[in-house]
């Protein structure tokens, strides 16, 4: 019993501390541009022909001077009309680029692999990269780019989704608490993370890892590339303001959902330590909490469960109002039993031996 009023104590002091910095601790973030250099746009595509379409209408509404920006766009070997689609929306924009990738570079796979390729292609110093399913708001290159100094090697926005369905309003709250938990860490000038569908990378940077077709294959390669930036001594940026929010696809069922968690889980090893320590520390909640009720007495039991709700829902509630987000109080309250089902399905969903599958290529 002892071990559980510590651990119970550890969390509820870690708790506190993470929501006064994030109360004390915002970040005030350069918004204008003196100059406007040239851009880069690197998109990586794989059977994205329902998605492409409201990437590349986002990049064209951008606030930021046509002339300036270069799109490249590389088809991973799709087996729809993602070619076709985006060939169509082209024809008649000259600083869009579009090509097929089917030879791998390198040690470089699947997505990096395409970015390995569209670097090459690149005539720019600043390499912004997204998605084909992320729909990025007008001020992105500009908020970006006002971030890079010499020193900076890589700048990440924040991403959530968007849907009418109440599992896609629970994905949303999901990336937002996650989110919000890593800025409480950078804003205190730690590296933590990026996440490969909204990031800028300069290319010293870039170039200094030597590229994707140089770094050690992994699965989440936006997470290892940061690593590798990391270790030679460029510091990064990430900022928690609407105007570089962008919006992703959700997951269209459980299942999809449970596949992405498990890839996520994959890039757990090139996080910090102290940022994965806090994240096991609340992994462990439910193992600890469930099994408790045998030796306190009921209202203190779940008064546990009350106030770490109070407090994720406050927190969360929080990391919204910066980006423009509601949430509601039931919608806070369904999150907390579908996190609970989501992180006991992806710790079995993570040990089963089988091969990881995402845009329908399997890894191991």
């Amino acid at each position: 019993m002892m071990f559980k009023v510590i651990y119970f104590a550890v969390l509820f002091s870690v708790s506190l501390v993470i929501l006064g910095l994030w109360l004390l601790n915002r970040r005030r973030y350069r918004t204008q541009l003196l100059v406007f250099p040239k851009v880069s746009i690197l998109i990586a595509a794989r059977n994205e022909e329902h998605t492409i379409l409201r990437c590349l209408q986002a990049i064209e509404n951008l606030d930021y001077p046509r002339d300036k920006l270069e799109i490249l766009i590389g088809d991973d070997a799709s087996t729809d009309n993602t070619y076709r689609v985006v060939r169509q929306f082209i024809q008649d924009k000259p600083h869009y680029k579009c090509i097929t990738v089917t030879q791998n570079l390198g040690l470089a796979r699947g997505k990096g692999n395409v970015l390995a390729h569209l670097a090459h292609l690149a005539t720019s110093n600043y390499f912004f990269i997204t998605d084909a399913d992320i729909q990025v708001p007008p001020a992105w290159i500009q908020l970006m780019l006002a971030q890079v100094r010499p020193y900076i090697g890589i700048v990440t926005g924040i991403t959530t989704v968007t849907g009418p369905r109440l599992f896609d309003k629970l994905q949303s709250i999901d990336w937002v608490y996650a989110l919000g938990l890593f800025q409480v860490v950078t804003d205190l000038d730690l590296p933590v993370f990026t996440m490969g569908n909204n990031m800028l990378i300069t290319r010293e940077a870039y170039e200094a890892t030597g590229g994707y077709e140089n770094i050690p294959f992994s699965i989440t390669e936006d997470a290892k590339l940061y690593q590798e930036v990391v270790k030679r001594h460029f510091h990064t940026v990430n900022i928690f303001d609407r105007s570089v929010l962008a919006f992703s696809t959700p997951a269209q069922d459980m299942r999809q959902l449970l596949w992405q968690r498990r890839r996520w889980m994959e890039g757990i090893s090139h996080i910090p330590f102290y940022m994965a320590a806090v994240f096991i520390l609340y992994s462990c909640f439910y193992p600890i909490w469930i099994p408790f009720f045998q030796e306190v007495s009921p209202l203190f039991y779940w008064g546990i469960l009350v106030a770490k709700i109070a407090w994720q829902s406050a927190f969360i509630k929080l990391c919204a109002q910066r980006v423009n987000l509601k949430f509601t109080i039931w919608q806070l309250v369904v999150y907390e039993f579908f996190m609970m089902f989501l992180g006991i399905a992806s710790i079995i969903y993570y040990i089963l031996p089988v091969k990881i599958t995402w845009k329908q290529r399997k890894y191991a």
